[in-house]
Formats: structure tokens, sequence, C-alpha cells
């Protein structure tokens, strides 16, 4: 079992974001998201935690690509944001398991295609449900989002009922 502390967590990736409250904000969401449609999905114990970890640090490589390189992208994030995630976790004192579930779920996150694993598709489910709105993504693209991304019966209908999809 982890004995880490989520609330621990939280306020790490809150310092690891300071001055920018739109990423704060969508680690929550996305945190929210995962944790709700896991629930609803029977995820529990440690694979709900580490699902819930994962969420918090998804996007701890942002920071990283941009300092280094000057942009983000999906890979950049998925390149650099493991290490990150690793090193923070274990400080944080969370299970040898949890950590290397949770950088791998980093370092793949913005890859859909192969999604294997219950936790991998509910965090891109939840990135995804909060992307669309903050990305201002139009009609079209929601819909081709819920029919490509959405497999979990949880996420397909919360993002039907959030988007007013028919």
């Amino acid at each position: 079992m982890m004995t880490g502390s989520m609330d621990l967590l939280l306020g790490e990736m809150i310092a690891h974001n300071a001055g920018d409250p739109k990423r704060i904000q969508h680690l929550v969401k996305v945190h929210a998201f995962a944790r709700y449609i896991a629930r609803k999905e029977g995820l529990a114990g440690e694979e709900l935690e580490t699902l819930e970890v994962a969420a918090y640090v998804h996007d701890i490589g942002i920071r990283l690509a941009e300092d280094r390189y000057g942009y983000s992208s999906g890979k950049l994030q998925e390149e650099l944001g493991p290490a990150a995630a690793e090193a923070l976790l274990a400080r944080l004192g969370f299970s040898e398991d949890t950590v290397s579930r949770a950088a791998w779920l980093v370092g793949h996150h913005h890859t859909y295609n192969h999604i294997q694993g219950l936790d991998y598709r509910i965090l891109v489910e939840a990135d995804f449900l909060v992307n669309l709105l903050e990305d201002g993504t139009g009609r079209d693209g929601i819909q081709t989002a819920w029919e490509q991304i959405f497999r979990t019966r949880t996420g397909r209908e919360l993002c039907r009922v959030m988007f007013g999809l028919g």
C-alpha cells in the first residue's frame, strides 16, 4: 500500500506550477474526473491511488519542455515527464509500483493508439474531458473524440452530457 500523501503531492504540483493558475486548475480537474470515472468503473485500492497520482503529475513535463526547448509538445511531455514524476513521487514516499506505473502513464498519456489498461484509458479520457473545454474544441471535434477516444461507459456518458451530444 502507498505511504505517500495525496495532499502533499497536490501541494507539490501546485508549487511546481506556481504562477500558472490554468495549469494548476487543469491538474485538479483531470484528477477529479479520473477519480470519478475510475470509481464508477470499479477501480479501487492501489490501482485507484496510482491513477490519482498519475492524474496529478501527468503534465509535469510541460514546464521542463518549455524551459529547455521553448515549447511543450505532447511528445516532449512524454519524454521529459517520467523522470521528473519518478523523482517527485519517490521523494514523497510512494511505493515503487506506484512510482513506476505513474511514470509510465506520464510517458504515454498523449499516445492514443494501443491504450492498455483501464488506468491508462481513464487518464486519457479525463485529460480529454478537460482539454476539449480548455482548448475550445468545436462540436465536430468533440463528436470525433467521443467516437474515437472515449471507451468507458462513464467517460462516454460524461462527455455526452457535458457537451450536449445527441
